[in-house]
């Protein structure tokens, strides 16, 4: 086995081991001020601050565009949702009255037009 004292690696270790242990040390005692908390909360007030921001300039850019925003687009969706599933009630309400009629005829099938004329006869008389 290799001596301790003069193992490299074993040096190395011991030499990130301590200054983990600092590092935590000073970590913690950073942590616990006041100070830290403060500048901490304030960084997260600015960041907000800066995100909302942005958000009201891209709505202005495209409203200068003529695009829609994302809220916009949201709500069309939501609509479009609401309209799809208003058609889906309509048609089975359509089914199930075709089904109780006996009529033949499904709901995606168009009604065709009595057929009123007749051929012509051979005769030539119409």
């Amino acid at each position: 086995m290799t001596d301790k004292t003069n193992d490299p690696v074993a040096m190395w270790q011991k030499m990130v081991g301590e200054m983990e242990k600092g590092f935590n040390s000073f970590a913690n005692q950073a942590m616990a001020s006041p100070e830290f908390s403060q500048v901490v909360n304030r960084a997260g007030g600015v960041a907000a601050g800066a995100q909302k921001q942005l958000g009201e300039l891209m709505e202005k850019y495209l409203v200068t565009m003529n695009l829609p925003s994302r809220e916009q687009v949201t709500g069309l969706a939501e609509r479009l949702q609401s309209v799809e599933a208003q058609i889906g009630e309509i048609k089975s309400m359509l089914s199930r009255m075709a089904a109780g009629s006996g009529s033949p005829q499904g709901v995606d099938a168009a009604p065709r037009p009595p057929r009123t004329r007749r051929p012509p006869s051979e005769g030539g008389q119409t």
